[in-house]
């Protein structure tokens, strides 16, 4: 009987999920445990929530680890569950290297980009709103750098039309996911050649609620970079009339000439925003404590008495 590569499992939002599924399905892989951040306060009462992976190990019967930072007790929880590699998607925090020696072959991290591009917290998202058209997935040997190990394979995925950070994640979510899968076999069993990462590295930190704000005095291509690449979290906005109002796709209208920048009119049955170079058409936009609408609906609504202006 072939004997199962022993797992220990590493991440904590809902992008992680995904491939944990992926290696639980797997009949060469035994998920022996998770690793996961602490609870955290969610809403707007701030309940204390486990995390998206700690739910699904719950779900599934498997052991879970919460931690936010590496202690000497972390160590011998982690040398405790016997496994034989870790997989990590996500986790959120640097392991020392006390923590990358627990296990025999080490820990291999999947990373949604392509490195040493957009290394750090928001991938997806920085490449996105940066325009880059060609994105993708790497895994890596985890060591105490950010995301600085050597690279054990990668795949591609173009940008589609209609592409958010949303969208692409659940792509690369799943893609990704068998790439992690062999990549941890391939290390485990020697057949694994990591390599060096190549080529200028770029950062990607997390967003801020107060990055994902519009600037409407940008071009129109920029424009719509940016809230690709914050849409759904932390979500594109504008302010109107004082309140925040969310944006969701827009489309850059290079026929659409003579609007000032965040200047919005209705014409020909669609609603524009001026920006820095031509308009770009908006498709949906929630106002302040109302649910998405349509934004000719939204347009409609608005007095037509006054130029609407967002600012």
């Amino acid at each position: 009987m072939r004997q199962l590569l022993k797992v220990l499992y590493a991440g904590t939002p809902a992008t992680a999920v995904i491939p944990l599924d992926a290696l639980l399905e797997r009949d060469d892989l035994d998920v022996v445990a998770v690793l996961t951040r602490e609870d955290a306060p969610v809403g707007r009462k701030k309940v204390l929530t486990p995390s998206p992976v700690a739910q699904r190990a719950e779900e599934r019967g498997i052991p879970t680890l919460k931690a936010n930072r590496a202690t000497a007790e972390l160590v011998e929880q982690l040398r405790a569950t016997g496994a034989d590699i870790a997989a990590v998607v996500a986790y959120g925090a640097l392991l020392p290297r006390p923590v990358l020696d627990v296990f025999e072959h080490g820990w291999v991290n999947l990373h949604f980009s392509l490195l040493p591009q957009w290394r750090g917290a928001a991938p997806v998202q920085r490449a996105l709103m940066a325009g880059d058209t060609m994105l993708g997935a790497t895994t890596f040997v985890l060591d105490e750098g950010m995301d600085t190990g050597d690279i054990v394979g990668t795949l591609t995925d173009p940008l589609r039309t209609d592409d958010t950070a949303g969208s692409v994640l659940e792509r690369l979510s799943h893609s990704g996911a068998s790439l992690l899968a062999d990549s941890l076999v391939a290390v485990a069993t020697g057949q694994a050649k990591p390599v060096p990462q190549e080529g200028e590295a770029s950062k990607a930190p997390k967003l801020t609620g107060a990055q994902a704000r519009i600037e409407w005095n940008h071009p129109a291509v920029a424009v719509s970079h940016h809230v690709r690449g914050v849409t759904p979290e932390p979500g594109a906005w504008t302010t109107y009339n004082g309140q925040r109002m969310k944006i969701e796709r827009v489309i850059p209208t290079p026929r659409v000439a003579g609007l000032a920048a965040g200047h919005v009119e209705v014409r020909d049955g669609a609603v524009y925003a001026g920006t820095g170079s031509h308009a770009v058409e908006l498709t949906r936009v929630q106002p302040s404590g109302k649910k998405p609408m349509a934004a000719l609906d939204w347009a409609r609504g608005q007095q037509r008495s006054e130029q609407v202006v967002f600012e």
